[in-house]
């Protein structure tokens, strides 16, 4: 019998994200839609990056609360919020109403994704914690494969009012479900009176794997902000291969070699994964570099391959990151470790919308994917002298 058999509300859980993500990840194909309404690079970068903004400043916080209040109130919350702001998508034609619909959703991802997550480490042991938020985090991956698939062909057909109705209704699945999912908390670890606050959960910051992270997410934010835009200055007319490689990839690594997490520990596989992440974007850059040149260069090979390079190392970095934060936070202050966790990889990709639009509006995609690379290349010397939590440690925090 296949192991994940054994923890039933565990699956449950990761078909929730599944549902939760496809309906999110419709919003990938929403910089076409922003460029179609006359918006520029900066002005999508943005719109994009205000997503990440709002889980920055609310993901810590929310952290504490899941800690004081629970998984599940958080859950339908964010789950009704991604299904109000894709309702509302369909009949807005402003940039600005965008960023703010943007905004708001960036809101409900953040009450959706740290509670959620929070259940999914509460659901599994810690020897196989790694493996598990692989497998978690296929089913965001596989959203992430065929939500741009199903979105092209909508908007194709359909246009972008009717993407957002997908949206809604493959989010208003993850709102049925959450609705009655069971809460699996021993007690509330909140003291009497007293509302839970952020203090405590910003010290985690200052730590080199929070660094790497934030590394991680710069690279990620970067490349979903501006690869639509990117692919159709090239020419390309479907990014499904892009995504298809770097969601493949991904989901690959994990279901097949995710067990490497726990077995070889946390550090073997984020150091390799991170030098990979940087030579996926110099792949990007040499093919935005010399085609301006005027070089001719196989154009999909090329996207292929660099999403194939990015969504390996996305397979390991994402869970093996979470697994290493986590391995010494206690069960009552699990919640607030993943919010702070979340909230700086979303601050990596707030800079990659914000900074690499400005980037790629004055200079260009190849010089932009070009600096890139280079940053993403100082986080792998960073992340090289990674420690380790030890295995003692890490039993001795899930009692």
């Amino acid at each position: 019998m296949p192991v994940i058999l054994n923890y039933p509300l565990f699956i449950r859980t990761t078909v929730t994200n599944f549902f939760f993500f496809a309906g999110l990840n419709c919003f990938i194909l929403l910089p076409l839609y922003i460029q179609g309404l006359g918006g520029t690079e900066i002005e999508i970068g943005v719109v994009m990056g205000l997503y990440s903004a709002a889980g920055i400043l609310c993901q810590p916080l929310i952290g504490a609360w899941v800690d004081a209040f629970g998984r599940r109130p958080f859950m339908r919350f964010g789950t009704a919020a991604v299904v109000a702001t894709a309702l509302l998508s369909t009949v807005s034609t402003s940039v600005t109403v965008f960023a703010l619909l943007r905004l708001a959703q960036g809101i409900g991802y953040s009450a959706f994704f740290v509670s959620n997550y929070t259940m999914a480490i509460d659901l599994v042991p810690v020897e196989r914690r790694g493996w598990a938020l692989g497998i978690y985090g296929v089913a965001g991956m596989s959203s992430t494969a065929l939500a741009p698939l199903a979105g092209e062909w909508v908007v194709r057909h359909f246009g972008f009012p009717a993407l957002f109705l997908l949206a809604a209704a493959l989010a208003g699945v993850a709102m049925a479900l959450v609705w009655r999912i069971p809460e699996r908390r021993g007690r509330i670890d909140v003291i009497v009176g007293r509302f839970p606050t952020m203090r405590g959960s910003l010290d985690e910051v200052c730590h080199r794997h929070m660094a790497i992270a934030l590394f991680f997410g710069l690279g990620t934010g970067a490349i979903f902000t501006f690869m639509p835009t990117f692919a159709e200055s090239l020419g390309v007319t479907t990014l499904a291969l892009f995504y298809t490689a770097y969601a493949g990839a991904a989901m690959f690594v994990r279901v097949t070699f995710g067990a490497l997490i726990d077995t070889r520990g946390r550090r073997a596989v984020i150091v390799p994964s991170m030098l990979i992440q940087a030579f996926a974007t110099a792949i990007l850059a040499a093919l935005g570099l010399l085609l301006a040149r005027g070089t001719q260069v196989p154009v999909l090979p090329c996207l292929f391959l660099g999403g194939l390079l990015a969504g390996g190392a996305h397979g390991f970095l994402y869970p093996g990151l979470a697994a290493l934060v986590t391995d010494a936070a206690t069960p009552a202050r699990r919640g607030a470790v993943v919010g702070v966790f979340s909230a700086v990889v979303l601050s990596g990709n707030a800079a990659g919308a914000f900074v690499f639009g400005y980037l790629a509006h004055w200079l260009g995609y190849g010089p932009m994917w070009t600096a890139l690379a280079l940053i993403l290349t100082f986080g792998f010397v960073l992340s090289v002298k990674l420690e380790e939590v030890p295995q003692r440690v890490r039993s001795e925090v899930t009692l």
